[in-house]
This record gives structure tokens, sequence and C-alpha cells, in this order.
């Protein structure tokens, strides 16, 4: 099969908020080798730029991924300074979105990183990183000109409440998060979209790491993979925080630190009840079927069926 036989996604709406502008990508000028980092948000993002900034740049100290590798979709800064500075990046470009793949412009160009975590470490992560936001970054994310909808709100400080109401309004405070996992889900079989679990980054982050570069066609000599996987650790990116955080951290009360926070998964186990559980793996099968409700959980994906 050629790329001219494949049918490739299409964009066939725009997904406009606090935090997001889909409008950019339309702008976007695509060039063959780029990598989209794509996830619903706090599934392992900047853990995954990292990797990916690691890989391109074969293991260098001064990778500063966030100046590096811009959230396209987000509403700052303005759409031609963003837009010009990566047109001027000369190196193999790496970004980032957290759009459903039906609101972004897909290129057969690309490759696409989309990595998954279960809902309830998202939303555990998420109240970590909301509650730390200081008051610059509410200035940021609302006042903006352009903003479309309702300003975020200050977190409910009781996280149980939070995740209750994330769950039964569609990823509020942020976004759906059912239909970003299911739009990803459906385009996995093409040949420039790779789907990573944040478990499997967790329990084997150098093989995935040399799995993610074969993906994306980079070659690393043995003797570069050392200081590449050392990069990407968690205690180097803690230590590092503000060199990977936005702003380098100045938008949250602890600077980059807070940022990068446990990167761990199952805090939510000794805080839900089970009729909590129970609701939010029901909703996971009804939103996006087994299979995929599966892999979300556990990060593991169905075998092929023999032939295939």
């Amino acid at each position: 099969m050629t790329a001219t036989d494949i049918n490739w996604p299409r964009k066939t709406r725009e997904l406009m908020n606090h935090h997001m502008d889909s409008t950019v990508w339309n702008d976007f000028k695509f060039r063959d080798g780029d990598i989209v980092v794509g996830t619903y948000a706090k599934s392992g993002t900047t853990w995954t730029q990292q990797i990916v900034g690691q890989l391109v740049f074969k293991g260098a100290k001064d990778v500063h991924v966030h100046d590096l590798s811009p959230w396209v979709d987000l509403r700052v800064p303005p759409k031609e300074v963003k837009l010009g500075a990566l047109e001027a990046q000369t190196h193999r470009r790496f970004v980032k979105t957290h759009l459903p793949l039906d609101a972004l412009v897909f290129s057969p160009k690309a490759k696409y990183l989309y990595i998954g975590r279960d809902g309830r470490d998202v939303v555990w992560s998420f109240h970590n990183h909301h509650s730390t936001a200081n008051d610059l970054w509410y200035q940021v994310i609302n006042d903006t000109p352009g903003r479309v909808g309702p300003p975020i709100e200050r977190p409910d400080p009781d996280i149980r409440n939070y995740f209750r109401t994330w769950l039964e309004n569609d990823g509020y405070p942020l976004w759906s998060y059912w239909e970003n996992i299911a739009t990803w889900w459906e385009a996995r079989d093409l040949p420039n979209v790779k789907l990573v679990h944040f478990n499997a980054l967790k329990a084997d982050m150098p093989g995935e790491m040399k799995r993610i570069a074969e993906f994306l066609d980079l070659d690393i000599t043995d003797d570069e993979w050392p200081s590449i996987i050392e990069h990407c650790t968690f205690d180097y990116m803690k230590a590092n925080a503000d060199h990977v955080a936005p702003l380098g951290g100045a938008i949250f009360e602890g600077g980059g630190a807070a940022f990068i926070n446990k990167g761990v998964n199952g805090r939510w186990r000794d805080v839900l009840t089970q009729g909590d559980i129970a609701d939010y793996e029901q909703m996971a099968l009804e939103k996006l079927g087994p299979e995929c409700a599966r892999w979300l959980q556990t990060g593991e994906m169905a075998a092929a069926p023999r032939g295939v």
C-alpha cells in the first residue's frame, strides 16, 4: 500500500477554549520528518518530548525542550511568533499537541507519537499542576485576548470532588478525555502513528526509547545511549526542571520542580471509593470499547490475529 492509498485523517472541526486554539495548525507548514507528540494532558507529554529531544540531539545536555518543542495549539505566544520560531528551526522539529485527532491538521510527512495514561492518574497529576499554578498562570491562560468560553477557575482542593467533576462533566475543567483517546486510538494502525503508554515507559524506559528511535528512523550508536537514557530519567529531569517546564517554571509555585512532580501512578487508589472506580471503568468501556479501555488502563495492546 502506498501513501496515496491510505485514507488519512482529516480535520473536521476547531477546538478553542481557555487553553487551546486549534486554528494555529491551519498555518503550520509541515516538513518531511516532523515529529508530533500528542497526549490528552498530564500523560507523559514532557517526558516524551525530553526523550525525543535527546534522541534528535544525541544526548546533548543543553536541550531545552520547552523552547525547542512548543505546544502548537496553546493560545500563547501569538501564532505568528510561535510559527515563525518553528519555521526558523533547522534541526529535525518536534512539537506537541493536546488536540483530539479530528481537530488536528494531520500530515503524511510527519511522525506521530501518542501517549496514553489512565484517566485517574491524569486527574491526580493535573490536580497538582492546577493547584500549584500561580497568578501569572491564570493571567496568561485567562486574560490573553482571544479566549473562547469561560475562564479556568482555581481548583477544588478536595481531589475526590475534583475527579468526580472531571468524570461527570466530560473532562472539566479541561476538554474531553474520551474523545481525545478514541480519535487517536482509531488511527493506531497508520504507518506514521505510534501509540505509547505511560506504564510502558515506567516499566522499561530504555526499551521503549529504542522502539521510539526505530519508529522515528533515528540511528543511535551504542556509545550514545547511556547519556540519552540518563537525561530522560525522572531524577535528571527533576534536577533540570527549569529546562523543561513552561517559562522555566515561572508560572508555578515552587518553580519547575513543581511541574515535574512525582511521575507515579495509582495515587487515586486510597482516595476513590469502589463506586468511583466502577463509574470510571464503566464509562471507559462505554466510550472506548473493551480493547481500547484495556490498553488505557494497563498499557497492554491486544495481539494481532495470526496471519495479520
